[in-house]
C-alpha cells in the first residue's frame, strides 16, 4: 500500500490549509492557466468540458438495471415505467450535486469527509464503499459472463475471467489522460442506446406500451417491492464518490494572480464567473449522460414490456431466459443485440467500478494498492460464486442487497456537505435543493429498506 500524493493526511484543518485545486489548464487539454481562457470558456457549451457525467452514467445501464427492467417488463408490462422515469430525475439531481461538490471544492466526496469526519467515522465509511465496490463488481463480472456464456459457451468462472481481464486492459487508457477514459465511456452508452432502439423498434408498437406506463400506480406488494429494486438499482452509491472526483479533476482551477476574487474561504468562492460557467457545463454534462442512460432504461423495459407481457412471463426468471425469449419471439438477431448489450454493459461497468475503488482508497484514507491487487481483490468474490455453480441471478439479488445498504452512506454526506456554506461558499445548495435531496434520499432508502425485507423475508 502507498500513500496517495493527491493529499496528505488531514485532521480537521481550516480552508487555507486544505491543499488547493488542480489547474484548470488540465481541463482544456492545453497549456493555459486561469488568465487565459480560451474560446471553449468564454462561449457556450463546449464538447471539451463534457465527459464525467457519462462515465458515471455507465453504472446506470449495469446488468443490474438489466435485471431488474427485464423483470418489470415482462411481469408488469409498461405499469413500472413512470418509476423508472422518476429514478432517473432523482439520478440526475444526484449526480449533479457530487460534480458541483467536486467543482466548488477542488474535493472528492470521500476526501471532504476525511477532512470533516473524525478517524473512527472515516474508517466506517471507507470499509463499507470498499464493500459496495466489491459487490459492484460481482454484479458487472457476473452479467459479463452471462453473456459470454449466452454468445460463445463459455464456462461462467471463465468468462469471468475474460471479464476482468479486459477491464484490467482498459485501465491504463484512464493513465494516459481522463479525456481517452471518457470518450471510451461515452461511446459504450452509445452504443448500448443503439442497440436497445433497435430492439424497440422491433417489437411492434413501443409508443402505445409506453404510454400505459406514464401514469403512477402500482399493482400489489410484488409491483412496490420491484419499484424498490428499479431504484436501488438506478442510485448506485460509488458512481456518488467517483462523479465528484471526475468534476474536482476536470473542472477544478486554482487561484491565480489576477484572479477575479481574492480573499479566503472555500476554493469554491474564488474566481465566481468561471466557476458559474464550469457549474453550466456540469448541468449539461449530467442532463445529456443522463438522459442518455435513462432512454437505454426505457428502451429496455418497453421492449420487454411489448414482447413478454404477459405471453412470456418467464423471461423475468433470468437475463438467460430473457435472451431465449428474445430469440423465440423476434429471431436470433434480437438475442444477440441483447447479449453483446449485456457484454458492453458488464465490460464498461466493472472498468468505472476498478475507477471508483481508487477514489475510495485514495479519499478516505489517502493510499493506494496496486492496480492488479485490487482488480484480484475485488474480482475474487465474484469468481468464486461463478465456480461454485450459484445461480447467476441469486449473485445479481445478492449484490443488490449489499448496495442498499451502502445508499444512505453515500447520500446523507453529500447532501449535508452541499448545504454547507462553510464547504461551499457561494456554491451552496438552495434551500429547496436541499429539502428535495433530503426528500428523495430518504425514499430511496425507504424503497432499498422495503427490498431488503422483502429478499430477507422471502
Amino acid at each position: 500500500m502507498t500513500a496517495d500524493p493527491s493529499a496528505a493526511r488531514p485532521g480537521r484543518p481550516p480552508w487555507s490549509a486544505i491543499p488547493g485545486p488542480v489547474s484548470l489548464a488540465k481541463t482544456a487539454g492545453g497549456g493555459r492557466t486561469p488568465g487565459e481562457r480560451g474560446p471553449w470558456l468564454r462561449s457556450g457549451l463546449s464538447y471539451a468540458l463534457l465527459g464525467p457525467a457519462f462515465v458515471a452514467a455507465i453504472a446506470y445501464v449495469d446488468p443490474g438495471n438489466f435485471a431488474t427492467n427485464v423483470q418489470a417488463g415482462a411481469a408488469f408490462g409498461p405499469l413500472l415505467l413512470w418509476v423508472l422515469l422518476s429514478a432517473n430525475v432523482v439520478a440526475m439531481l444526484l449526480q449533479y450535486l457530487s460534480a458541483k461538490l467536486g467543482v466548488a471544492t477542488g474535493m472528492s466526496l470521500p476526501q471532504l469527509c476525511r477532512v470533516r469526519y473524525r478517524t473512527p467515522v472515516v474508517w466506517g465509511l471507507w470499509a463499507q464503499a470498499e464493500a459496495i465496490v466489491v459487490m459492484t463488481d460481482l454484479a458487472e463480472v457476473v452479467g459479463g459472463a452471462i453473456a459470454l456464456q449466452l454468445l460463445f459457451g463459455l464456462p461462467l468462472w471463465l468468462g469471468g475471467l475474460v471479464v476482468g481481464a479486459a477491464s484490467l486492459a482498459v485501465m491504463p487508457m484512464r493513465g494516459r489522460g481522463q479525456r481517452r477514459f471518457e470518450v471510451l465511456m461515452a461511446g459504450c452508452l452509445a452504443c448500448l442506446l443503439g442497440l436497445f432502439l433497435r430492439q424497440v423498434l422491433g417489437t411492434g408498437s413501443p409508443v402505445a406500451t409506453a404510454a400505459g406506463g406514464l401514469l403512477p400506480r402500482l399493482s400489489g406488494a410484488e409491483s412496490l417491492v420491484l419499484a424498490g429494486g428499479i431504484v436501488g438499482a438506478t442510485v448506485m452509491p460509488h458512481v456518488i464518490y467517483l462523479h465528484s472526483a471526475l468534476t474536482s479533476d476536470r473542472y477544478s482551477l486554482s487561484l491565480a494572480p489576477g484572479s477575479l476574487e481574492t480573499g479566503g474561504g472555500p476554493p469554491g468562492d474564488r474566481d465566481r464567473p468561471l466557476r458559474r460557467r464550469l457549474l453550466r457545463h456540469v448541468r449539461a454534462d449530467v442532463l445529456i449522460a443522463m438522459g442518455l442512460a435513462g432512454a437505454v432504461n426505457v428502451a429496455l423495459l418497453v421492449s420487454a414490456a411489448t414482447l413478454f407481457h404477459p405471453g412470456a412471463p418467464e423471461a423475468a426468471q433470468s437475463l438467460g431466459a430473457a435472451h431465449d425469449a428474445y430469440g423465440r419471439l423476434v429471431g436470433p438477431g434480437a438475442a444477440l443485440v441483447f447479449a453483446l448489450a449485456l457484454l458492453v454493459s458488464g465490460l464498461a461497468g466493472t472498468s468505472v467500478g476498478m475507477y471508483a475503488g481508487e477514489v475510495v482508497m485514495g479519499g478516505f484514507l489517502g493510499r493506494r494498492i496496486p492496480l492488479i491487487l485490487r482488480r484480484v481483490l475485488t474480482m475474487a468474490p465474484a469468481l468464486a460464486i461463478l465456480a461454485s455453480g450459484a445461480s447467476p441471478t441469486a449473485a445479481l439479488v445478492i449484490s443488490q442487497v449489499v448496495l442498499s445498504f451502502g445508499i444512505p452512506f453515500a447520500l446523507f454526506p453529500l447532501i449535508a456537505l452541499t448545504r454547507d456554506p462553510a464547504v461551499m461558499g457561494r456554491w451552496v445548495n438552495r434551500p429547496a435543493t436541499t429539502y428535495g435531496g433530503w426528500a428523495v434520499s430518504l425514499v430511496v432508502v425507504g424503497l432499498n429498506a422495503a427490498l431488503l425485507v422483502s429478499l430477507l423475508g422471502g
